[in-house]
């Protein structure tokens, strides 16, 4: 109960449970499990709805995809779940942030990678200034 109550980082707090009960409509969930709601009135400051997600497992922003991240910005009017934009053949699905992770990428070589790093040709020539 304690972290429903705290921890904001974790999934959604008591506090934004209520409101969302109180003044939010369900609008979709992503493929990553992120669920989107908007504001039922027009109380914002700039007198549109406000919309916000709540992120499954730990909040982090680029979970959200740029389908999604369009809506919530108001870049887009309908949600992806009623207009989703059209996928070109060449795009990948999207992955969130991973840097600070043991998931993050490490070329062959750094200092956090498991692998050493090879070893040195021969075929470098230093240069120096005439």
């Amino acid at each position: 109960m304690l972290n429903k109550i705290f921890a904001w980082w974790n999934g959604a707090t008591i506090g934004t449970l209520f409101t969302i009960a109180k003044r939010g409509r369900y609008v979709g969930t992503d493929e990553i499990g992120n669920k989107y709601y908007e504001a039922k009135d027009n109380s914002s400051y700039d007198g549109r709805k406000r919309r916000w997600v709540v992120y499954e497992g730990y909040a982090d922003a680029s979970k959200v995809s740029a389908d999604w991240h369009g809506w919530l910005r108001y870049t887009f009017d309908l949600p992806p779940t009623e207009a989703p934009l059209p996928r070109r053949a060449w795009e990948k699905d999207h992955l969130p942030n991973f840097t600070g992770t043991p998931m993050a990428w490490r070329p062959q070589g750094s200092l956090a990678a498991e692998a050493k790093r090879p070893a040195a040709t021969g075929d470098y020539q230093a240069w120096t200034p005439e």
